[in-house]
C-alpha cells in the first residue's frame, strides 16, 4: 500500500492530501529513510512523522483498504 494511503486509513493524518504534502516537505520516514508518498509499506514497518517539534512514532501491524473509525488504530502499534 502507498504511505499517504497507509497513514490516511489509519487515520494518523486526517486527509491523503495532507499526508502527502508531509512526505513531499521530508517530514514522514519509513524505516528511519526519508520517503515519498509513493513509498510501498509492508507490516513490520516503522514510520516516523514530524509534526512541528514532535515525532510520531509507530509500527505497523494491519494493512487494509478501508476500516472503521474505531478499527484505526487496531492497524499500528506506537514505538518509543
Amino acid at each position: 500500500m502507498r504511505l499517504d494511503k497507509y497513514i490516511k486509513v489509519s487515520r494518523l493524518i486526517k486527509r491523503r492530501t495532507v499526508a502527502k504534502s508531509a512526505c513531499d516537505a521530508g517530514r514522514v520516514y519509513v524505516n528511519d529513510k526519508q520517503a515519498k508518498a509513493g513509498t510501498e509499506v509492508k507490516i513490520g514497518d516503522i514510520i516516523t512523522i514530524g509534526f512541528g517539534d514532535k515525532q510520531l512514532k509507530v509500527k505497523i501491524t494491519e494493512i487494509a483498504e478501508t476500516v472503521k473509525k474505531d478499527e484505526a488504530k487496531e492497524m499500528y502499534e506506537f514505538v518509543e
